[in-house]
């Protein structure tokens, strides 16, 4: 057998062949012998070109729908909220008590340091 490559080719070329081949000026067989491409992928290029220039001019006009939770003064108010916890709970006497022991070596314990 044979190993031979496929060949592959580009968006831009097919694009170019598939628009050859809808204008009508030369025939599939003249595309494909001009470009090196089986008349049968010129057909099929130009089948699928057609079947989706319509999808290029579906999509509708205008300024992109703007995502309301990204908005300045939202986000401002967020973390107002958020640093007003985080001072409540620095200051809570509950919070304190469910603070984890320090385990670093700069923790002055009384046990650990016999100046306190």
């Amino acid at each position: 057998m044979s190993e031979t490559k496929r060949k592959h080719f580009s968006g831009e070329f097919k694009a170019k062949v598939a628009l050859e081949a809808i204008r009508g000026i030369k025939t599939v067989n003249e595309i494909g012998q001009e470009f090196g491409v089986h008349p049968t992928q010129v057909g099929l290029w130009k089948q699928a070109l057609q079947a989706q220039a319509a999808s290029l001019f579906d999509a509708k006009r205008g300024p992109k729908p703007v995502d309301p939770s990204a908005s300045p003064e939202r986000l401002y108010s967020e973390i107002g909220r958020l640093k007003m916890e985080l001072d409540w709970l620095k200051k809570s006497p509950a919070s304190a008590r469910r603070r984890a022991p320090c385990l670093g070596r700069h923790c002055r314990t009384p046990a650990a340091d016999p100046a306190m």
